[in-house]
């Protein structure tokens, strides 16, 4: 005779439970996730899916965050993109697929990956051959997945090139149009998205829209500074000008930050003689002025091989001019007029001379050398920040006087641009005032460092900033944002939001679009 107690009865029945319970999960599991694969394969495309080589897309130049896609999307085609996007959107509630379109890998963190969705690989798109179209107001039609690296060799066949740069150009166009792009070039012509007439884009919907300022200028507002929420850019088209054979390549240092800024605030406003104004700063290093001399010349060799910088916190300004050979008189006449009321050390005005293609590219030559040491694919924590001019000198104060007080682990840029060459129509979140300034902390994080160069370290300084900015209440605005929760991006775009978010349920209604920005979720539907 068989005799059974109370408790072990519950536990048999719990135990059963349990395991119908798991049964269930498992079966719903295998009904949904498989099936989104094979429809997939299912689609008319010109190019293909891969369901195997997928890790690649889970890495960024960041390389912080890894989601893993379900698939990656080569499409050969708009409509594969359009395709593919209709698709997913017809499935709506019924599946978690979201789509996340890639171009060269560069973001920061996750922002192009698509955990268990489909990433679309835009450096393979082949629909549009890039054209160059001379004239009055030139322009280049691109496709989005176009590196501007490669419309800078195409237009310069026609003795054009793009106005607005971003200091590296080993990036696609529509990765950099849907942040906003920006370079020393700004403070003349904007960001890259205030020099684009016209966009081809995939909606969240699939729907194939053409847009400019004159033609469904809501979407081509929406999507330039978008992040990727509202549409896909496959196509967009450039404004260009003629371009210099050129250029004259200074740098020159500050010891004061008010008057470094008030130099570079100098050199923006009215009519300057530069094409190109940035900034860095330089903390705690010995022998700079001499790590220059391999690519500029001192104006007095003497005097700079004196100069001793004493661990002090530096400001290094540099400039650019560009011209053609035959300009060369004049442009060294004007160089000189406009150095003379600028307030550096004499001692360390350093001039260089390069090829136009040279300077526009220059960071690529220091890629290679950290490629070569193995430190390019490394962490890249990096934190980009627009801050009012009115309030750059208490941040200054804080973040250069107590924050980082030892060697940076990384470039900082800092320089001005105008607010008047920004649209406040797009969707790029500014401060509200006419001057502002990009602060960059580039950093690179030594593997397995436990010091001031590791990633933690790297991360707990950048979040004593962003207190710091904060708590002071100096109205700064992250550029290239990266926020956890939908709270935190509400405040990102203050009174913007309301606006951003009636784009959303316009233009991708089921949260399709840019999962790894983090913004919206999509709505699942669990029967």
């Amino acid at each position: 005779m068989l005799v059974s107690f109370p408790g072990q009865n519950n536990m048999l029945v719990l135990r059963s439970f349990m395991i119908l319970f798991f049964s269930c999960i498992t079966i719903k599991i295998n009904l949904c996730f498989p099936s989104i694969p094979s429809s997939l394969k299912t689609l008319s495309i010109d190019g293909h899916f891969d369901f195997e080589q997928v890790e690649h897309a889970a890495k960024d130049f960041g390389n912080r965050y890894s989601y893993i896609p379900l698939a990656v999307l080569y499409p050969k085609s708009v409509s594969d993109i359009a395709t593919t996007v209709n698709h997913v959107w017809q499935i709506g509630g019924g599946s978690e697929l979201k789509i996340a379109a890639r171009g060269h890998g560069h973001s920061l963190q996750g922002q192009a990956q698509a955990h268990r969705g489909v990433v679309i690989n835009m450096e393979s798109l082949q629909g549009h051959k890039m054209q160059v179209h001379t004239g009055n107001f030139p322009y280049v039609d691109v496709s989005g997945g176009e590196l501007w690296i490669n419309i800078l060799r195409e237009s310069l066949k026609h003795g054009l090139a793009p106005k607005s740069w971003t200091d590296y150009l080993h990036l696609t166009v529509g990765g950099t149009l849907s942040n906003a792009g920006i370079s020393g070039q700004a403070f003349r012509h904007g960001p890259q998205i205030s020099n684009v007439y016209q966009l081809e884009v995939v909606t969240g919907k699939g729907e194939v829209v053409n847009c400019s300022e004159k033609q469904n200028s809501d979407l081509f507002h929406s999507v330039l500074g978008g992040l990727g929420q509202f549409g896909i850019i496959t196509r967009a088209r450039i404004s260009l000008e003629p371009a210099p054979e050129m250029v004259k390549w200074i740098r020159m240092v500050y010891t004061d930050f008010a008057t470094f800024t008030r130099d570079q605030e100098k050199l923006i406003s009215g009519k300057s003689t530069f094409d190109y104004v940035e900034g860095f700063v330089i903390i705690n290093r010995t022998g700079l002025l001499n790590n220059w001399r391999s690519s500029f010349n001192p104006q007095d060799p003497l005097q700079a091989s004196q100069f001793k910088s004493d661990g002090r916190t530096l400001f290094c300004l540099e400039l650019a001019k560009y011209f053609n050979h035959e300009d060369m008189v004049l442009v060294n006449q004007e160089i000189k007029t406009s150095l003379s009321q600028l307030n550096h050390i004499p001692s360390t005005l350093f001039i260089s001379e390069v090829p136009y293609m040279e300077f526009l590219d220059r960071v690529h030559i220091s890629e290679i050398k950290l490629r070569s040491r193995g430190l390019w694919e490394v962490p890249h924590p990096w934190l980009n920040l627009f801050i009012p001019k009115s309030k750059i000198h208490s941040f200054a104060q804080e973040v250069f006087g107590n924050i980082l007080t030892d060697t940076s682990s990384g470039p900082i840029l800092i320089y001005p641009v105008n607010k008047s060459k920004w649209d406040n129509r797009t969707s790029v979140v500014i401060p509200e005032e006419d001057v502002f300034y990009l602060v960059a902390f580039l950093s690179s994080a030594v593997p397995s460092s436990t010091g001031n160069d590791g990633l933690e370290q790297i991360l707990i300084r950048n979040k004593r900033i962003l207190d710091f900015c904060e708590i002071a209440g100096l109205g700064v605005k992250q550029y290239l944002p990266h926020f956890s929760t939908q709270g935190e991006w509400k405040s990102h775009f203050g009174p913007h939001w309301e606006a951003f978010t009636r784009r959303k349920s316009t233009y991708d209604p089921s949260a399709i679009l840019a999962p790894g920005q983090r913004i919206f979720q999509k709505l699942i539907a669990y029967s």
